[in-house]
């Protein structure tokens, strides 16, 4: 599965699978670099707002791969809606993990954490910030750029104001959670759809219909998760910090017939992630 990519607009290769980083501190983000390296991930996804961008750097440094051999990905903060504060918001990052470019940067959501799918849509500040996400690609300082979070009408609005497309797109999209639409619009604008949660937090986990399927496999519910994202053609980052989690998630060697892909796509929709419930990552706002 590591050596599997898919090649960006813009001729960059991004690997398939991914790791998360998402509630590791800065120490615990390091060793999950360490040890996800070692078991061979060369794609590691981080934030600013996760707070860990110095602990992954450190994961980077010491985990005995060459820096062009992985793929770097962190996010603007959501909150973060000038050209001048994505600017420097991205040399920060860049600082913080001390790196000499990040392979890719992604603008965490169109709105504040705190205004995410309410009324204010930030169109116009989301054209500032693209601006400043092509002028950090042409001076090299990221080698790819693009959303999070993004509905069709805030690509839109990117799409309409720009000079280099969006190449990605990350959003939530797990089996019981997929928006098809979203994504069959991002493919044909080739922007690469990116699935976070792709577990769903570990929700889909006790569904009976999903584990029924991933016996038949002779897989756990998990790889049948992340399976399924990549045969819709999505990256997957499952977030971990165990090494054994980690192989498992890797272990993706089969496929998943037509037949199941349908009825995966029919699974009843996961309302309540549990704890994981306070969506997105920041400010407590309910999904």
């Amino acid at each position: 599965m590591f050596n599997e990519t898919y090649k960006l607009s813009n001729g960059v290769e991004i690997p398939k699978l991914g790791l998360g980083t998402w509630l590791l501190d800065d120490a615990q983000a390091a060793q999950a670099v360490r040890d996800a390296v070692s078991i061979g991930y060369r794609h590691i996804d981080t934030a600013q707002a996760y707070m860990n961008e110095v602990g992954v750097g450190e994961g980077i440094r010491s985990c005995g791969v060459a820096r062009e051999e992985l793929f770097i990905t962190t996010k603007v903060a959501a909150e973060l809606k000038t050209y001048d504060t994505v600017t420097q918001s991205i040399d920060e990052s860049l600082a913080k993990m001390d790196l000499d470019y990040i392979d890719l940067v992604i603008i965490h959501s169109p709105q504040p954490w705190a205004e995410f799918r309410e009324e204010n849509r930030y169109f116009e500040e989301n054209i500032e910030v693209w601006k400043a996400m092509e002028d950090a690609y042409k001076t090299g300082k990221v080698k790819a750029i693009g959303l999070s979070n993004f509905l069709q009408d805030d690509i839109e609005n990117i799409l309409a104001n720009c000079q280099i497309m969006p190449m990605v797109n990350q959003i939530l999209a797990h089996v019981s959670n997929i928006p098809l639409e979203l994504i069959e619009f991002c493919q044909k604008n080739n922007i690469q759809v990116e699935a976070y949660s792709p577990i769903a937090h570990g929700a889909v986990l006790d569904n009976a219909e999903v584990k029924e399927i991933a016996d038949r496999y002779g897989v756990s519910v998990a790889q049948l998760c992340l399976r399924y994202d990549i045969q819709l053609g999505l990256v997957v980052i499952p977030k971990t910090a165990n090494p054994d989690h980690m192989r498992n998630n890797a272990d993706l060697d089969f496929s998943i017939s037509d037949a199941d892909m349908e009825t995966l796509k029919n699974v009843e929709h996961i309302q309540d992630y549990g704890e994981h419930s306070f969506f997105p990552v920041f400010g407590g706002k309910l999904k």
